[in-house]
């Protein structure tokens, strides 16, 4: 069945670790500019909004980073450490700066990766709707390793189900992916990075609630998320490909 733009697939996951259930918008809601619109990275912002990706290697997480950040899908072969894009948003008259963090499924890495969990402001939880595999691993490792080493109580979370486009390889159904997230305290949502079906509204979903839960984020002016920014950028530069 075809989901129609600006309706949450399943609206019962749809809740804020607060336990809030809170309705999603349309993409009209935000206004959308890509970092390479921007002749400096120096541009001011209102608010650094830190955004980490996890989840099994294969299951899309830089598919769906590239297609959030330029709109674009390119098959890409596992990262490897940890990766980070750039991409600003205008949202309801804020302007945010997001540090978009992919980090590598293999367990060979878990200790590098580990380290940039750190000061998260949302998580994003991805599996592919054809590896039931991928899928239990975001109980048995992934929230695990976000609850041990994020730093953030109050981080807003989403699971995302990725590579709907394969729907005859589903080996998820919607419903248990639903489940799992409203056990869990998580948003919800299903997308294809390779057709582009719902990767901007999942961001826009956890950036949204991102900016409706009390302190979660601080002002720019006091030039600490500055710093943060610089020195995550030092370490990615030095250890990531």
């Amino acid at each position: 069945m075809p989901v129609k733009k600006g309706h949450c697939l399943a609206s019962a996951a749809n809740m804020t670790p607060s336990g809030l259930e809170w309705e999603f918008v349309t993409h009209g809601h935000f206004v959308t500019r890509d970092s390479d619109d921007m002749s400096s990275d120096e541009a001011p912002y209102d608010h650094l909004v830190k955004i980490l990706l996890v989840g099994d290697s294969g299951v899309g997480k830089s598919s769906i980073v590239t297609r959030f950040v330029s709109d674009s899908f390119e098959e890409l072969s596992p990262t490897v450490g940890v990766d980070f894009k750039l991409k600003r948003l205008d949202v309801d008259g804020k302007r945010l700066k997001l540090t978009v963090w992919d980090t590598a499924g293999q367990e060979r890495f878990r200790t590098l990766t580990s380290s940039y969990y750190r000061g998260a402001h949302g998580v994003v939880f991805v599996y592919d709707v054809t590896s039931a595999a991928s899928f239990a691993a975001l109980r048995e490792t992934w929230l695990k390793e976000v609850d041990m080493y994020g730093t953030i109580e109050s981080s807003v979370k989403i699971v995302i189900g990725n590579k709907i486009d394969k729907d005859s390889e589903r080996a998820v159904t919607r419903e248990e992916g639903v489940a799992f997230a409203k056990e869990n305290g998580c948003l919800f949502l299903e997308c294809s990075a390779k057709t582009k079906v719902r990767v901007a509204e999942a961001f826009d979903e956890l950036v949204k609630g991102i900016l409706e839960t009390p302190g979660l984020l601080v002002d720019s002016n006091d030039g600490e998320d500055r710093v943060k920014l610089g020195a995550y950028a030092d370490h990615a530069g030095s250890g990531c490909c």
